[in-house]
């Protein structure tokens, strides 16, 4: 009996969609996290009379067939595009990207990573780092004598210094955007990679050629809507019920065949 499988693929499917909503909910509060969406498709199908079967002598072909389906099967996990609230924290290194882009950050490996987490540290060397302790490319040393810092909506970073009265420019930081940014991987700690199915990263200044610009003391916010959220739990809970309840079905059916005498 099919129906045992088929209610399986789709207790499977239901359980996915929850942990993808877990990870939405545990990361509310993460900065500019994007939420997750699980999508599904049909599985093959069994063909046990095509459509088009010609079905008399005169030649009359039947108008559909039938055709039993095997179940769901994941397609993806796909990212939800859209920027968070940005809330105001006064930091001097926290930097919100308003509008498309990514900072570029170099890993240990040397390989380039991308992330729209602006909350920025400074180094023992006075080097410009994430949480992580990676560096924001390009390099940008803050002098270990400045008084404090301003970061252009360019991305521009100056230094003031108690002894000058003009500030002193220390570098500029870049943006990095792609054509899919939906196929970039994520690897956590708010961290992506490019892959073939995001393109090649395109980078350039804040502002120009479709980049976001960046606001310093402030912090993009999650992209998680709770109530969506908890929403679809429900509904994945239900899916997962009614299907629990179909293979519960079908065991009672077998279990009825084999009581025939």
């Amino acid at each position: 009996m099919q129906a045992l499988k088929i209610a399986a693929t789709g207790m499977s499917a239901q359980q996915m969609r929850v942990e993808v909503i877990s990870n939405n909910l545990a990361n509310m509060n993460t900065t500019g996290y994007n939420a997750r969406r699980a999508e599904f498709a049909d599985l093959h199908y069994q063909q046990l009379t095509r459509a088009g079967t010609i079905n008399a002598s005169d030649g009359t072909v039947l108008p559909t067939g039938v055709q039993l389906g095997l179940g769901v099967r994941p397609a993806s996990i796909t990212v939800n595009i859209s920027q968070g609230a940005l809330s105001q924290t006064g930091g001097d290194l926290d930097v919100a990207i308003e509008g498309s882009g990514y900072l570029e950050v170099t890993l240990p490996s040397g390989l380039s990573a991308y992330s729209r987490d602006g909350g920025l540290k400074r180094s023992a060397d006075g080097l410009i780092v994430t949480s992580d302790g990676f560096a924001i490319a390009p390099d940008i040393t803050i002098p270990s004598d400045a008084r404090s810092i301003s970061i252009s909506g360019e991305g521009e970073v100056y230094a003031y210094f108690n002894d000058r009265v003009e500030p002193e420019l220390l570098g500029q930081f870049t943006l990095a955007n792609f054509s899919n940014p939906k196929g970039l991987e994520a690897m956590g700690s708010n961290l992506f990679l490019e892959t073939a199915g995001s393109g090649p990263s395109l980078v350039g200044t804040p502002g120009e050629n479709g980049l976001g610009m960046l606001r310093q003391g402030y912090l993009e916010d999650s992209s998680v809507d709770a109530v969506r959220e908890v929403t679809e739990l429900i509904e994945a809970q239900r899916g997962y019920e009614l299907n629990a309840k179909v293979i519960s079905a079908a065991d009672q059916m077998l279990a009825a065949a084999t009581q025939v005498r």
